[in-house]
């Protein structure tokens, strides 16, 4: 009994040391007052964006959760409104897999909200399939959806600025190939919706690059973010396979969503930070990204090649796809 007893003690001294010592994030810091800014956060319903929001509206800003249910969308706005005791927390429907309604989603907002002075591109997906634009899910999702929306709002942001955009990256990133040829395609082989999920991630630290670029001197300010590996509901889109040993060790290691919207929260408010506009940061702060996160030939490409595909360049129709190769997947936003 005394061993029994004492193997439990030493596993829970582990545990402790696993969960709080090892994947541990740093505190954070106060946050300033944002009364009288407006924020908009997609996928604002649960995990980061939830937290992010939270905090937000604690700080009094006026915040938009910008996400595709309306039920959990209208649930996660009440239930900050109620902790906060700030009933400026608004749910508006946006479903990134679809280009309409994104364009639907900002010209209401540009409509009825007269400012906008942080826009938080957190929303993602991490599974496999194709939207109803024809368009891999993951790539349009995480990527070209959210392109598509600071396009449509970056002329409020400039009116109301100082403001930023921050964009939720990956480390995954590090393993993203993206073909200017070729984006938006689903990828092909064994862990395709892996890849696809990488991609976008690459694509998720080039676009805030290439935005910074072309946005200065106009005092609105660009951020990619690794908020950690953190246990959001992302997960569930892992195969089944996989689930048994993903999911006790992102329970065990991982970070909670609280922890993991510290970093998404810091490029949103902390001040000084214009001069990085368009660098990548991590929980510890500015970090240098894997090669291709840094390669501006690439950042451009993208660039004129997502202008395109949602219909905004010059070879662009509205914003279709590649012929609809698919119905529309869901999507955990």
């Amino acid at each position: 009994m005394g061993w029994a007893l004492l193997l439990v003690g030493l596993l829970l001294a582990l545990y402790t040391l696993l969960r709080h010592g090892l994947r541990g994030a740093p505190r954070p810091r106060g946050l300033p007052e944002l009364r009288g800014r407006t924020a908009i956060v997609t996928g604002g319903s649960s995990g980061i964006g939830a937290a992010t929001a939270l905090e937000l509206a604690r700080c009094g800003a006026r915040v938009i959760l910008a996400t595709r249910s309306a039920r959990r969308g209208e649930a996660a706005a009440s239930r900050i409104r109620r902790e906060t005791g700030n009933n400026e927390v608004l749910f508006m429907h946006l479903d990134l897999a679809s280009l309409r309604s994104v364009r639907a989603f900002a010209s209401t907002f540009l409509r009825q909200e007269p400012q906008l002075h942080l826009l938080i591109n957190n929303a993602g997906v991490s599974a496999g399939g194709t939207t109803e634009d024809g368009f891999s899910l993951a790539f349009q999702v995480n990527h070209l959806g959210h392109f598509l929306l600071t396009r449509l709002l970056l002329e409020r942001l400039r009116s109301c600025a100082p403001s930023r955009v921050v964009i939720v990256a990956s480390s995954a990133h590090c393993a993203g190939r993206l073909r200017p040829e070729r984006l938006g395609r689903p990828p092909s082989g064994l862990f395709c919706a892996f890849q696809d999920y990488c991609d976008s991630k690459l694509a998720n630290v080039l676009h805030a690059r290439e935005l910074a670029t072309r946005e200065q001197g106009t005092q609105v300010t660009c951020y990619a973010v690794h908020p950690g590996f953190v246990n959001t509901s992302l997960f569930r889109h892992a195969p089944p396979w996989l689930k048994p040993l993903l999911l006790p060790l992102a329970w065990l290691l991982f970070l909670e969503a609280a922890e993991g919207a510290r970093a998404v929260l810091a490029c949103a408010t902390r001040p000084s930070l214009e001069p990085l506009s368009g660098r990548y940061f991590t929980q510890r702060g500015p970090r240098a990204p894997w090669a291709a996160g840094r390669d501006d030939r690439l950042a451009r490409a993208l660039w004129d090649g997502s202008e395109c595909l949602v219909g905004l360049g010059a070879a662009g129709g509205h914003g279709g796809g590649h012929g609809g190769e698919g119905p529309a997947a869901g999507t955990a936003q």
